[in-house]
């Protein structure tokens, strides 16, 4: 079970910022990620949709014989991640508890901020998990539907992503918020710019970096870390267009991803 790879979903690219992490974190494991660019964006739709989407994502992925699965999708994780778990034998690790336990470690102040697409503020997922860390925090969210097609299109460093984020940020700042939660796969290529706007004294959390701990330390807890076999290049598969897939996710990922495979999840 342990040499098994690891399976990894989001509704299309920007789920590869969790798969860079675990790449980073624990590099002997082999990787297989699930793109569902067919469907993409999943903040768009209903939650009986997302469910419906993050199931037939998950029996796609355990055909690959994988022994963890990581649903890299704040969306998914916020609509889907207890039924995966309840209906799965294998552990289930999504993207917001992570990130949760992570800005109620490090604020000071109790005032934290959560930026994500409109499907993951509307689900109050991030609040929800925040105050049942600490029931007095002080959260305050906001959807910012711009950032995904900047950091799609390479301009994190752009002037119009700076002032974007100067009009989204504002007044999460002007409130207090010495914490700010980047609920959004896409949002850690901003990360450099969002610092700078937010400046020093706000602690940015970066989802992608807390579930690849949680992804490690739930693999050491079940003794579940592969020792024995060398890590097998990650196997990348996508619903639709997988050439912009591989352009845009190479950015991401920051080298030239090969043989991108597409599948159908009708039936799974």
């Amino acid at each position: 079970m342990s040499e098994r790879a690891i399976g990894v979903f989001d509704s299309g690219v920007g789920g590869l910022t969790v798969l860079r992490e675990l790449r980073i974190q624990i590099p002997d494991e082999s990787l297989v990620y699930l793109g569902d660019t067919a469907r993409v964006p999943y903040g768009t739709k209903s939650s009986p949709t997302v469910l419906r989407y993050a199931h037939e994502a998950t029996r796609f992925l355990l055909t690959q014989q994988v022994k963890l699965l990581v649903v890299a999708c704040n969306t998914a994780s916020a609509v889907a991640l207890a039924d995966l778990t309840k209906c799965n034998q294998i552990a289930v690790v999504g993207v917001i508890e992570p990130g949760a336990r992570r800005a109620l470690e490090v604020t000071r102040n109790g005032r934290i901020g959560v930026v994500g697409t409109e499907g993951t503020i509307r689900s109050g997922a991030y609040e929800r998990a925040l105050r049942a860390g600490r029931p007095d925090v002080v959260v305050q969210a906001a959807a910012c539907p711009l950032f995904v097609p900047l950091a799609e299109e390479g301009w994190a460093h752009h002037e119009v992503a700076r002032l974007t984020a100067h009009e989204y940020l504002t007044p999460l700042l002007d409130r207090g918020i010495d914490t700010l939660v980047l609920g959004c796969t896409h949002y850690p290529l901003l990360k450099q710019m969002l610092q700078e706007v937010v400046g020093p004294d706000v602690q940015l959390v970066d989802s992608a970096q807390e579930t690849a701990k949680a992804v490690a330390a739930l693999l050491k807890e079940h003794h579940l870390l592969n020792q024995t076999t060398p890590a097998q290049p990650p196997r990348y598969f996508v619903t639709d267009i997988p050439d912009r897939f591989e352009r845009v996710g190479g950015a991401f990922l920051g080298e030239k991803l090969q043989g991108v495979t597409t599948v159908s999840l009708e039936g799974n």
